[in-house]
Order: structure tokens, then sequence, then C-alpha cells
């Protein structure tokens, strides 16, 4: 039996709830919504939220993220990176654009060139 797979964004957005915690990796063709705690890396082929109770000990990588909650490990996003006045980076972060609100902090290195991995890898599919 074949595997039929694609490769395409999806439209469905997938929710890790709060009070729900996960270890290992994830990786979705779709959005996801974090208010839980996740102990791995997480490869999103569309946006990641992390709400306000979620937080993430691992690297992130997707075309458009809003951090409210909490981040160890490296980010990488394709287009724009939204840090709100309660988020909390602790790792580098690599962006085409990024948008902080007061209050927003980051302990970490911050490269804006446009040429991140994720952008190469989209154009290519």
């Amino acid at each position: 039996m074949s595997k039929n797979t694609t490769n395409q964004p999806s439209n469905a957005v997938n929710t890790i709830c709060e009070g729900t915690q996960i270890t290992g990796d994830i990786v979705t063709n779709g959005e996801i919504r974090i208010d839980g705690k996740l102990q791995g890396n997480l490869q999103a082929k569309g946006k990641v939220v992390v709400g306000p109770t979620g937080s993430v000990n691992g690297e992130i990588t997707c075309k458009n993220c809003d951090v409210q909650g909490q981040i160890e490990g490296k980010v990488e996003v394709g287009q724009l990176l939204s840090l709100k006045s309660s988020s909390k980076i602790s790792g580098d972060i690599i962006t085409h654009q990024l948008g902080i609100e007061p209050g927003a902090r980051l302990n970490g290195n911050c490269k804006m060139d446009g040429q991140t991995n994720l952008r190469e890898e989209t154009r290519k599919k």
C-alpha cells in the first residue's frame, strides 16, 4: 500500500490546550496554536500562535508567528514574527519582519535579512 501525502499548506488549525503537555517534535502543513506546553521542535507551514499560557522548549520554524507566551529555543520565521507585550523568548530569532510590543522580552540574537531557509523551501513548493 502506498501512502498518499501532500506538502500543500492546510487550512486546519491544530490546538494544544492549556493543561496539555507534549514531549516530541510536531510537523504540520497547517496552523497551530499552543496554550499548553511543548517540549520539542515545531515545524509549521502556516502560522504558529503561542498563547499567553503557552510555552515551547525547542526550535520553531514557521511562516508567521505570534507570541504571547514563552519560548526557549531558536525561532525561524519566513515572514512576520510578532512579539506581544507578555512574550518571553530566550533564544535566537531569524525573521523577515519583526513587530515588538512594549514589555516583550528577548534574550538572544536577532537576524532580519529575509533569507531564512523556510522562505526558500516555500518558494520551491
